[in-house]
């Protein structure tokens, strides 16, 4: 068992409690053992002794909403042109580079399955670890069904890429819902509204009754697990707190009124802000369709109104990417975007206690505490004072640990 003793740093801990100077943190194996104050010593033997030179010490990064296996800009033509097997090859890049962000664990929103969090677990590929739901859930006509208008042949489920099963009806999805437990998902997602990279919908639309809705959470809750929904209007987002979903994926068009449904519910909100940032920014270099233009401005016209009703009543607010393709190292943006609501502290919390505590992983990470696994980042630079460091993190992610053992050191 090794032992890393990390001196001469300053510590935010992911509580939202105000940062502490001339902290040691003493990790044995994959677990923080002690954290010590100046007055504190501790010589663990065979210790290796990293000097952090008074740099922020935080908890790894948590990214609440991602699709690794998402190699390109359009989730429909990827679906079309690729072999699922070159998809999963070409997105070991993505994983790399989302670990390289600072970002040690993920939430997997559709791709990424159970056989790709046991291969990161193991090591035999590189990148965050992973909470998966496996296949998304969709309705025919729904975000998740990839065809175009035109298009009249049967559907059939996308593997690889933001993978999806079409499910009608109360059986349809009970059926699918246990098929993904049964393959090792860790959540169920559904599309129960529409979205702006799908052809066939609007985002102001409401996808799945309340009744297939109701069948999802109960198998869901049934394994002891909850359901992610992807919505964006009122509409939808009141039809999904009622039925007992947990996470509100986006929710760029909620008011007052979807809001206090969420609150009387217990819902929590998933934002994912920087998605139609950089989708705004790179449109014509990305040769994004007009549909996709024209639905991710309206989807950004109240992204942050939304998440200050949601922060004013209260609901816990985690903070997520959803970015796409070659969009996918811009995730450190995403606390930037949404310090502008909670501030830098916030964000930092969103971004990696609350994170936690949405994914059910909070007992293990989320914050630096004696007896939790040693997912660490050290920034060069104070981010409550420039949160917007996280976009170089080439340069400003001097050190990262994951599971004990450091992957990078700049120091």
């Amino acid at each position: 068992m090794s032992n890393i003793i990390l001196t001469n740093l300053t510590l935010i801990d992911g509580t939202g409690a105000d940062p502490q100077e001339n902290v040691t943190v003493v990790i044995e194996g994959n677990r923080i053992k002690e954290i010590l104050t100046s007055s504190q010593e501790t010589k663990p033997n065979s210790a290796e002794v990293v000097d952090c030179h008074g740099q922020y010490l935080l908890p790894g990064l948590i990214d609440g909403h991602v699709h690794l296996c998402s190699t390109e800009p359009s989730i429909v033509e990827q679906q079309r042109r690729n072999y699922p097997s070159y998809g999963v090859l070409k997105s070991l890049k993505i994983f790399r580079e989302t670990l390289d962000q600072g970002f040690t664990s993920v939430r997997d929103l559709g791709g990424a399955d159970a056989g790709m969090k046991r291969a990161v677990a193991e090591k035999l590929i590189v990148g965050p670890r992973l909470t998966v739901c496996n296949a998304i859930l969709s309705q025919t006509g729904g975000h998740g069904d990839f065809r175009l208008p035109a298009e009249t042949y049967a559907p059939v489920q996308g593997l690889g890429g933001v993978a999806s099963l079409i499910c009608d009806g109360v059986d349809e999805v009970r059926r699918g819902a246990r098929e993904q437990l049964r393959q090792g998902a860790d959540y169920i997602k559904v599309m129960a509204g529409g979205g702006v990279a799908s052809a066939a919908d609007e985002i102001t639309s409401s996808q799945y009754s309340p009744e297939e809705l109701r069948v999802a959470v109960f198998e869901a809750e049934s394994a002891g697990t909850y359901v992610a929904a992807h919505c964006y209007c009122d509409r939808s987002i009141i039809l999904c707190a009622e039925a007992g979903v947990y996470t509100i994926e986006h929710g760029n068009l909620m008011t007052e009124v979807g809001a206090a449904a969420m609150k009387k519910a217990g819902s929590c909100l998933m934002p994912t802000l920087i998605t139609y940032e950089v989708m705004r920014r790179k449109a014509k270099e990305l040769n994004l369709p007009d549909f996709t233009i024209r639905k991710n401005e309206m989807a950004l016209e109240r992204a942050y109104e939304a998440i200050e009703i949601a922060h004013k009543m209260g609901i816990k607010i985690g903070s997520g990417s959803d970015l796409l393709g070659p969009m996918q190292v811009h995730k450190g943006e995403t606390l930037e975007l949404q310090a502008r609501v909670l501030g830098a502290m916030g964000a930092l919390v969103a971004t990696t206690k609350t994170n936690a505590e949405i994914m059910g992983i909070d007992d293990q990470l989320g914050t630096v505490e004696a007896g939790k696994l040693a997912d660490l980042i050290l920034v060069n630079g104070d981010p409550l004072k420039d949160i917007g460091l996280f976009k170089d993190y080439q340069k400003n992610i001097s050190l990262i640990i994951q599971d004990g053992q450091i992957y990078k050191n700049i120091i």
